[in-house]
């Protein structure tokens, strides 16, 4: 990805490991049973301001980031990982006007694969200029 080295490089709020339980997939299944999915999310932003001051107002509030990626999971049934990632990413970034950039990895553990894993998911990189594409 073109430009992902720069986006990385500076400030962030880390929210790892939520869980929540939704009822996603392309298959009847698990649209009727739901299962668990894992969601993880980078939001960069200057921090300066925050760390300068020690105020929550120069910075952005991690809760409600857990907000949309709850209501995301828990919400509306997609299709596909891919699609519950871009929901959670564009949110975030429409919420947010500081958020500059946001990385979301979502992943299911219980695939119908034979073998073990510990989970299968998509890992997506936006940026604020990909809301008016």
């Amino acid at each position: 990805m073109e430009g992902y080295d720069a986006v990385i490089s500076g400030d962030k709020l880390i929210l790892k490991g939520l869980i929540f339980y939704g009822f996603h997939g392309a298959r009847p299944e698990e649209r009727t049973l739901g299962q668990k999915f894992f969601v993880d999310v980078d939001a960069w932003m200057d921090l300066k301001p925050a760390g300068k001051s020690d105020n929550l107002s120069h910075t952005f509030n991690y809760v409600e980031i857990y907000r949309i990626a709850k209501e995301v999971v828990e919400g509306t049934p997609q299709n596909l990982l891919e699609s519950m990632a871009q929901k959670i990413a564009i949110s975030t970034l429409t919420i947010c006007k500081e958020i500059s950039a946001v990385r979301v990895k979502v992943g299911k553990p219980h695939v119908p694969i034979l073998g073990p894993v510990d989970y299968l998911g998509v890992e997506i990189l936006r940026r604020r200029s990909d809301l008016t594409d």
